[in-house]
């Protein structure tokens, strides 16, 4: 295939998809831009060599995270900001490299047009998806952030993601990008045909209906914002964070709660050593009828720091999560002593290294089986979908946002809360130290809320899922299955020979 546009253009139009890309997701949330970014950034790469294919790929990455993570600088400055920006946009560049391969030798290895419109698409759509994989869980635990299905947590496409999952989302939407990239390119088809057959891609996505997840029974569950100065730049007393949790939990006595829940690091004391904090859980579970409370806070065992979860019931600790997936470069440092040589003053912040939890993901508390989340961990579908294998009713999202100010990281979190929802049928309490906590409802509406950068407290009758979604079952067999058809799809573009009637120039 012959390019559609210069490639001065091509630049220009890659830094313009970059924004739009961005503005899919919240804070804007325009989600239609989404899968039209996409089709741009694909039609951008048509008929380019490998060196044009990269970068135009690195500059629509680097416009894209550039964008999509500025909220990094708010604190930090913009070292760290640049550092995740460059290495996102090399992903990005490796992954539009072999898109531009795969059309390059489109029309030698599908001749017809039934075969491209057919198979193209499914291959640049599995390409895609597998680059989105890779990124993360590679290298450190990788950066799952900023995936396609990420910005459709309120269209008309975000019920798919219970049959399909957040990779299969993402596929889905890329397949479509590219099914209307291809039939705007295909000669031959008449404008009805294009149009006809456009409107049936996208009415055969909108038609799967909604995975209802029968809800079993409900729990009366409250949560507690306290609109804590609890950033990792903060100057505040010990036991403040704590303080602040209690007196917003005070708003919720009289309502007879199964379970309070508490956010990321809401016990700056860890109960287990200070006194204080237990005593301060203690009085806040007696004067809320007895409650069981789930808090966050930092534990130490031995030579190890942990950033964890705890239940906290009848005077004492009687479970406790350990965070899954702590943050690279934020919560643990690897090869402290390289970067450190790098950037000194910047690896310095990072004082202490949290150790990878290796406990179970989910809290019996009377009965009621709470999945735990802290922070990161939602981003992470191989510990959502253990989560969900161990058998969770419901989900307790807790984070601690304060390092990003009033800037839309929350609200970009609170959208990945949102999808998961929906993913595995269980009603999600994503609880903040400053917002936005809302409570979500499985099929990812919202049932309460408290207003971000607020202290306040909400409850709900919150209902509980049992049956497995078929996202929850099959999902990694469904990222493979396409990442997979994206491989074959390259591997056969760059092995079909040419025809002397239909040859090609060398990629």
């Amino acid at each position: 295939m012959k390019p559609v546009m210069p490639f001065w253009l091509a630049l220009v139009a890659a830094v313009g998809a970059g924004i739009a890309y961005d503005a899919g997701y919240p804070d804007k949330g325009w989600w239609p831009l989404t899968p039209l970014a996409v089709a741009l950034i694909l039609t951008t790469l048509i008929g380019r060599t490998w060196g044009k294919a990269l970068l135009i790929g690195l500059v629509t990455g680097a416009t894209f995270w550039g964008v999509h993570i500025f909220w990094l600088t708010l604190y930090l400055g913009p070292v760290p900001w640049l550092g995740l920006t460059g290495f996102e946009a090399a992903y990005f560049g490796l992954g539009a490299l072999l898109i531009a391969l795969v059309y390059r030798r489109a029309e030698r290895t599908w001749p017809t047009v039934r075969s491209r419109l057919l198979w193209l698409p499914i291959v640049v759509a599995g390409l895609w998806t597998l680059r989105e994989g890779v990124n993360a869980i590679f290298p450190y635990g990788g950066f799952s952030w900023g995936r396609v299905a990420m910005s459709q947590s309120q269209s008309p496409f975000t019920d798919l993601v219970a049959w399909v999952g957040m990779s299969g989302l993402s596929f889905l939407l890329v397949w479509l990008a590219a099914v209307g990239v291809q039939l705007v390119r295909e000669k031959g088809l008449a404008v009805s045909t294009r149009a006809l057959a456009g409107a049936a891609a996208v009415a055969a996505l909108l038609a799967v209906p909604a995975w209802v997840t029968p809800a079993s029974g409900t729990s009366r569950i409250g949560a507690a914002q306290g609109n804590s100065n609890a950033g990792l730049f903060a100057v505040h007393e010990w036991g403040d964070i704590l303080s602040d949790h209690a007196s917003a939990s005070l708003a919720l006595e009289g309502e007879k709660l199964d379970v309070l829940v508490w956010p990321e690091n809401a016990s700056d004391l860890d109960p287990a050593r200070y006194e204080v904090a237990a005593q301060t859980l203690d009085a806040v579970g007696e004067r809320l009828g007895g409650v069981p409370i789930v808090t966050g806070t930092i534990q130490q065992r031995g030579d190890k720091v942990y950033n964890t979860s705890l239940l906290w019931q009848n005077g004492q600790i009687t479970d406790y999560y350990d965070k899954r997936h702590p943050v690279p470069f934020a919560e643990w440092m690897p090869t402290r002593e390289f970067f450190r040589a790098l950037a000194p003053d910047l690896v310095d912040l990072v004082t202490r290294d949290y150790t990878f939890g290796t406990t179970d993901l989910t809290f019996d508390i009377d009965g009621l089986i709470a999945g735990i989340s802290i922070c990161f961990d939602i981003t992470d579908d191989a510990v959502m979908r253990s989560m969900s294998d161990e058998g969770a009713q419901v989900i307790f999202a807790q984070t601690n946002n304060a390092d990003f100010g009033q800037t839309d990281e929350n609200l970009q979190q609170l959208a990945i809360a949102r999808l998961r929802a929906v993913e595995f049928g269980r009603s999600v309490v994503n609880i903040s130290t400053v917002g936005t906590s809302q409570i979500i409802a499985p099929d990812g509406s919202t049932i309460t809320g408290i207003p971000a950068y607020q202290a306040g407290a909400m409850v709900a009758d919150v209902p509980l899922g049992t049956q497995p979604t078929p996202a929850s079952l099959l999902g990694f067999q469904i990222e493979w299955l396409v990442a997979g058809l994206g491989v074959a799809g390259l591997v056969l573009s760059v092995t079909t020979r040419r025809t002397q009637e239909n040859a090609a120039p060398a990629f």
